[in-house]
């Protein structure tokens, strides 16, 4: 039998419900693979063996009596954003050690409704702050991939760096992830996996710990288009509990996998070709354009004016609403509390041990710009970028463009605590060059893998949508991944 591990959701879907082997043992398969590779790749923090066993256990009942859900038995990665009810949730930050929450979050909730089974708490950037999952209270990830004769550890990208890696080495058949300015997107390309993001109001953002929640989104990473697809339907809904989810139907996404693109037109924004853009991500991007033609899509050059803009801007806009957010942790309700003689002492030791450096950098960034004789200077500005972004990707819509294609990154993985980033957080920053607009501007966006370096890493080409046009991206998305080929990491974990 094919190692169960390797299976996509699809597949093994499929094969459950022809009843080739049980829910259990697929979620037995995972869970001792998580056990045998964690401790090399550090991509959870929190396994959760007995938990995933009886809920195979109970999806087996289900499949038994023909009433399996779409997602039945299939075990899953959960990000350490999501609250999972009585299940340790962090954020991968020491503010919040010990903190199980009474609660569940809306997006785990359905997937556990269609049937899904929790395999554990994915490691991430402490508060999804990061573009290299350095910054978790856990320590980094590594990379599943290498360099080709290299045994130097890789970053696998942020901060969704956990859900990116456990689903790349197969630690887990999908993962839940999140999306700030890009989260889901830029690990996705640095793994090897498909990421999407989708709009704005798609999917609930109760229950998951906030970053910036005009920009949050939640959104699946996936080994496949299909699987992306499949995973994203079960995740998104409308929720009283989240005012900013939209009151639409949820289509049947799988069905856009492997649609024709026959008469599409795709926008490629000349603001993307970037100074210092390595050759290969070139190269790759016009490899994409040429496989989207040879399929029928009409190619258009288009402009984006204000892209230049976006990510100083987005590191306005998102610090200002990071600092609101984690205002709320303070040492007296829940996590972490360091004592002090007062309580403005107590909140002081409290933050100043609990937050990482780069959560502390954001904050102080934030509430900068948020302060008095700032705010207009600062903030108030951003936020007129931002709707002149928006602004751009309308124009551009409206024009007849059904979808737009850019590079995902600026470049392949890095090596871990790679002095020439740590040393500079701007260069860190310029690694959402490419994914920060589609945040700002609330629309969709999938990176899917079109290629591997000379050095033989995994590259993503990024899609970005119309509002709501999630389907439009997974046809496209099929169409790249059909021509790449499928990329697996060499095991050496």
């Amino acid at each position: 039998m094919t190692d169960l591990t390797s299976l996509t959701i699809a597949e093994a879907r499929d094969k459950l419900k022809a009843k080739a082997f049980s829910a259990t043992e697929l979620t037995q398969a995972y869970v001792s693979a998580i056990e045998a590779a964690n401790e090399q790749l550090n991509a959870y923090v929190m396994p959760t063996p007995d938990k995933a066993l009886a809920m195979a256990a109970r999806s087996d009942e289900r499949l038994a009596k023909g009433e399996a859900g779409p997602l039945e038995g299939i075990p899953l990665g959960i990000k350490d954003l999501y609250a999972t009810e009585g299940v340790h949730t962090q954020a991968c930050s020491k503010i919040l050690k010990g903190f199980e929450p009474r609660y569940e979050s809306t997006v785990t909730a359905n997937l556990w409704a269609d049937g899904a089974v929790m395999l554990g708490k994915l490691n991430m950037d402490e508060f999804a702050m990061g573009s290299s999952n350095e910054s978790s209270c856990y320590g980094p990830v590594k990379n599943p991939w290498r360099r080709k004769g290299s045994n130097v550890d890789l970053v696998p990208g942020g901060s969704s760096g956990g859900s990116a890696a456990a689903v790349a080495a197969h630690l887990a058949a999908g993962a839940t992830a999140t999306d700030t300015g890009g989260s889901i997107r830029q690990p996705a390309a640095l793994t090897g996996t498909v990421g999407i993001k989708p709009t704005y109001g798609r999917c609930s953002r109760w229950g998951i710990v906030a970053f910036a929640s005009s920009l949050d989104q939640a959104g699946p990473i996936g080994r496949d288009v299909r699987d992306a697809a499949i995973m994203l339907r079960s995740m998104a809904s409308v929720d009283p509990k989240d005012t900013t989810s939209v009151d639409r139907p949820v289509p049947d996404y799988e069905a856009a996998v492997g649609r024709s693109v026959k008469g599409l037109r795709i926008g490629v924004p000349k603001e993307y070709r970037v100074d210092g853009m390595p050759a290969e991500i070139e190269a790759l991007w016009q490899q994409g354009i040429a496989w989207l033609k040879d399929a029928g899509a009409e190619i258009v050059d288009v402009s984006l004016p204000h892209t230049k803009y976006a990510l100083p801007a987005y590191y306005i806009v998102a610090p200002a609403e990071a600092s609101s957010n984690l205002a709320r942790y303070d040492g007296v309700r829940y996590g972490l509390r360091v004592p002090g003689k007062d309580l403005t002492e107590m909140y002081e030791r409290t933050r100043a041990e609990g937050f990482g450096r780069e959560v502390k950098r954001r904050i102080m960034i934030g509430t900068y710009v948020l302060s008095a004789g700032y705010y207009d200077a600062y903030y108030l500005q951003a936020q007129k970028v931002r709707t002149l972004i928006k602004r751009d990707f309308e124009t551009v819509y409206a024009d007849g463009i059904d979808a737009l294609l850019t590079p995902a990154t600026p470049s392949a993985a890095f090596g871990i605590a790679d002095q020439d980033m740590a040393s500079d957080p701007v260069k860190m920053y310029l690694n959402d060059i490419f994914t920060v607009t589609v945040n700002m501007a609330g629309l969709p966006g999938i990176a899917v893998p079109a290629g591997l370096t000379a050095e033989g890493l995994p590259l993503g080409l990024q899609l970005i949508g119309r509002p709501f046009d999630e389907e439009t991206l997974f046809s496209l998305g099929s169409v790249i991944e059909e021509a790449a080929g499928r990329f697996e990491p060499a095991k050496w974990w």
